[in-house]
């Protein structure tokens, strides 16, 4: 018997695309109603712009190291003060979210409407924060079952907490919240597992990482030698070095594994 579980955040407890999502359709649909354009090509647009601006920073390696999507960069705020990327990471981004809404406007012919659409999205983001609906019905069952559970996310800081500070029920059920951009290092890498195993005083065989991303939480959890279990969202993406113990649909199968 295993006797710890490490969780993903984004896309395993909390749905961040369903967050992501959300804000993209209401903002877009409200420029498509001033500006008689379809929200999905303005959507289409602006994402394309946002993913090509972003690796123009200079701080696109830490967002690669640590884990950082370009649509989390669209609302959060960063400037966290440990690490010297992360600070002018913090003094560029506004200009990042407003050039990425220009650029992908520009395209299909909006000129004047940048500033506002970055403001709404950020508004509608943070007014948008959605948790699976198992989410606390398997964390709860865990708990009575006697398991420890660690919380292991990539992701600046600052943006992490702020989605926890939104969804505040989650934080008690466990023992460690690990943060890569605290440790320096983002899943994949081994480092960011030991880390977190040293914490809970637990060799590999103890714990099973259950997470969304073949990339990140499967991979890192491989090459530590940990049992996995995949949350397989059907986005048709492999990963060959990747070998999760248990692929399921839901989280709430976690349990039928259990």
């Amino acid at each position: 018997m295993k006797k710890a579980i490490f969780f993903d955040l984004d896309d395993t407890l909390l749905n961040d695309r369903k967050s992501i999502q959300t804000a993209f359709d209401i903002t877009c649909q409200e420029l498509a109603e001033k500006y008689d354009v379809e929200a999905k090509t303005i959507e289409e647009h602006v994402r394309a712009a946002a993913r090509e601006q972003y690796e123009t920073y200079s701080f696109f390696p830490i967002t690669i190291q640590i884990g950082i999507n370009p649509f989390e960069g669209l609302w959060g705020d960063f400037g966290d003060v440990h690490h010297y990327q992360f600070r002018r990471m913090g003094e560029q981004i506004s200009d990042y979210q407003l050039k990425s809404w220009e650029n992908g406007l520009k395209k299909i012919g909006i000129e004047t409407a940048a500033a506002w659409a970055k403001e709404r999205f950020r508004e509608v983001r943070r007014q948008s924060p959605f948790v699976y609906d198992e989410t606390f019905k398997v964390l709860d069952e865990l708990k009575d079952k006697g398991y420890r559970l660690l919380l292991l996310t990539n992701g600046a800081p600052s943006l992490q907490l702020e989605k926890l500070t939104m969804t505040p029920e989650l934080v008690p059920y466990f023992e460690h919240i690990v943060i890569s951009g605290n440790v320096g290092f983002g899943k994949p890498d081994p480092v960011i597992f030991e880390h977190a195993l040293r914490l809970m005083d637990l060799s590999p065989q103890d714990v099973l990482m259950v997470g969304d991303n073949l990339s990140t939480d499967i991979l890192g959890a491989t090459r530590v030698g940990m049992d996995s279990v995949w949350i397989d969202h059907k986005d048709g993406k492999k990963v060959d070095e990747a070998k999760p113990t248990y692929t399921v649909n839901r989280l709430q199968e976690l349990l039928d594994i259990i």
